[in-house]
């Protein structure tokens, strides 16, 4: 039986993007497939090497970056910056488009049946490869994420606003479900790994502390925690409920300035939680506002929902006098 190529519409695509959004669809819809079939398709999560960054790259990884790769070609691309290749590609040299993409975010999640997905963005090309990409992240044209769960989705901003498609996996197209995604301010939900709190400074771990005190905390409110470890599914849950995820720099070596990629993960993040009216900083400052220094420069992360995001850089700008006393106070570990 033939499958079908999966679709989109091109109502609410701008025409120059439209060959190379259309062209990601179909690779999409190939990879939820492959996905959803698990070991039947193979081992899927088996570690084949590592990146530049130093990360383990699992089989799924290398085949989603070829895929993407190869479909994108007369699509109007000219640079193609993956963060499973060292350099950016020249796809067409006619092209006027630069790709930043993760083929696979999460896919330490492939053999446990997670949630994982494709984060992307794209510029306007320069005649250069790494100034088409090492430039504000304000300058993003579009922006988005495939995710592959429950249902297969994508989230896109073209910079007004957020439109959210699900694929329907009979018809073979992806369907929009909602033309503006919004950011709820309700939410009582903080996603960030617990584990690593002894290395955190003191403004996140008074954050964290407040959180934790719940109602007879200062904040007079209870929460809860979420760590998915895929940053894809951290953001679609907040883009679809609220709350405010978190992985900033630590006192770790190598971890100074967090783990995800300025270019290919925390900018796109960035101009579409914006764009749903949340907020994305590095703890202090905007990352729409902030340049790479390389193509897999880190950076840390903090973003969500507007007041939660603005909480954690108060407790930032606050004088360390100020944050070691509420630190002292609410200690994590204090009796």
């Amino acid at each position: 039986m033939t499958q079908k190529n999966c679709l989109i519409s091109a109502e609410r695509v701008p025409a120059p993007l439209y060959p190379a959004i259309a062209a990601m669809c179909r690779v999409a819809g190939d990879l939820s497939r492959t996905i959803a079939m698990g070991p039947l398709a193979g081992a899927l999560g088996a570690s084949v090497g590592s990146n530049i960054g130093g990360d383990t790259q699992k089989a799924l990884d290398v085949e989603a970056d070829d895929a993407f790769a190869a479909a994108l070609k007369r699509t109007g691309i000219r640079w193609y910056a993956s963060e499973e290749q060292d350099d950016p590609v020249e796809i067409d040299p006619d092209g006027t488009l630069a790709l930043a993409i993760d083929p696979l975010d999460g896919s330490s999640n492939i053999d446990v049946n997670v949630s994982i997905g494709t984060i992307f963005s794209m510029f306007e090309a320069k005649p250069e490869a790494e100034a088409s990409f090492l430039r504000p992240a304000s300058e993003q044209i579009a922006a988005g994420y495939f995710i592959f769960g429950p249902q297969t989705a994508l989230i896109m901003t073209f910079g007004s606003g957020v439109l959210h498609y699900v694929l329907d996996p009979v018809e073979r197209v992806f369907t929009l479900v909602n033309d503006r995604l919004i950011i709820s301010s309700q939410a009582s939900e903080f996603a960030i790994n617990a584990s690593n709190y002894r290395h955190w400074s003191k403004p996140i771990r008074a954050y964290i502390d407040d959180c934790l005190a719940g109602d007879q905390g200062p904040r007079e409110k209870n929460f809860n925690m979420r760590w998915v470890a895929s940053l894809v599914a951290e953001t679609h849950r907040i883009l679809s409920r609220g709350g405010i995820f978190l992985y900033p720099g630590d006192g770790r070596p190598g971890y100074e300035r967090g783990r995800l990629r300025m270019v290919y993960e925390c900018a796109p993040i960035a101009f579409l939680v914006e764009q749903a009216g949340g907020r994305a900083t590095t703890g202090t400052d905007r990352i729409l506002d902030q340049t790479a220094g390389s193509l897999h420069a880190r950076i840390p992360f903090v973003f969500g929902s507007t007041d939660k995001v603005d909480r954690v850089v108060a407790y930032h700008d606050l004088p360390d006098q100020e944050v070691s006393a509420l630190f002292g106070t609410r200690g994590l570990f204090r009796a």
